[in-house]
């Protein structure tokens, strides 16, 4: 008797599984082909990711190449060519731009299209913080103090990891304008910084020895001859 109902059970059973797969079994198939199909055509959408970003950076040694070569007109046309190129060179090549004019001696136009690349917000933070600060080593020569804080200020809050290049770059700029309280600012910022490294540090004390010789020292500072 036991067997007759282990098998009227399994009938049951497999009525049940029957009925729930005549209900759900066409979504199970669906759900399942659109799985597969997701699954090929991200794995598709990544291998042409990488292939775009591979022949980008081909395109990109390739114009390095040319500048190399003294052909920097080549070099900066192939590079403009890369602004629609796949990963992160096209914004490289902004920033390289840049650096080709100032190897043909055009200052002006470096100094623009690093003001371009640090003020485009398609570019990454960080490359936009080093474009500032090129562009504020361009200034120095280039334009008044207020034009080197325009670009370089922002860069020199405590946690900035341009901060030290930058505050430099003020002090040199303040010192140029003959404004000697902002120089001496942020000469004390470098100082008073532990994280400014070795050669930024000993630059700095060669321009605070040549701000005390020209202004004479600030107010309340202690100078050689004090008792």
């Amino acid at each position: 008797m036991s067997d007759i109902f282990r098998e009227v059970d399994e009938d049951i059973r497999q009525e049940k599984y029957r009925r729930l797969w005549d209900r759900f079994g066409p979504w199970v198939i669906v759900v399942a082909v659109l799985i597969v199909v997701g699954t090929g055509g991200y794995r598709g959408w990544q291998y042409w990711q990488e292939t775009q970003a591979q022949e980008a950076g081909d395109k990109f040694m390739a114009a390095v190449e040319l500048s190399e070569s003294g052909n920097i007109e080549g070099a900066i046309e192939a590079l403009d060519a890369l602004g629609e190129a796949g990963g992160g060179y096209p914004q490289l090549a902004k920033l390289r731009v840049a650096t080709e004019h100032i190897k043909a001696d055009r200052k002006i136009e470096a100094l623009e299209a690093f003001d371009q690349a640090s003020r485009d917000p398609s570019v990454e933070a960080s490359l936009q913080s080093i474009a500032a600060l090129r562009a504020g080593y361009l200034a120095v020569d280039l334009e008044d103090y207020a034009g080197v804080a325009d670009r370089v200020e922002g860069l020199t809050g405590e946690a900035d990891p341009f901060r030290a290049a930058a505050c430099e770059l003020l002090a040199l700029a303040a010192w140029k304008a003959g404004n000697a309280d902002d120089a001496r600012k942020w000469v004390s910022a470098i100082e008073n910084d532990t994280e400014t490294p070795a050669e930024v540090s000993r630059r700095v004390s060669i321009l605070s020895e040549v701000i005390r010789s020209q202004f004479g020292a600030a107010d309340g500072e202690a100078t050689g001859d004090a008792q």
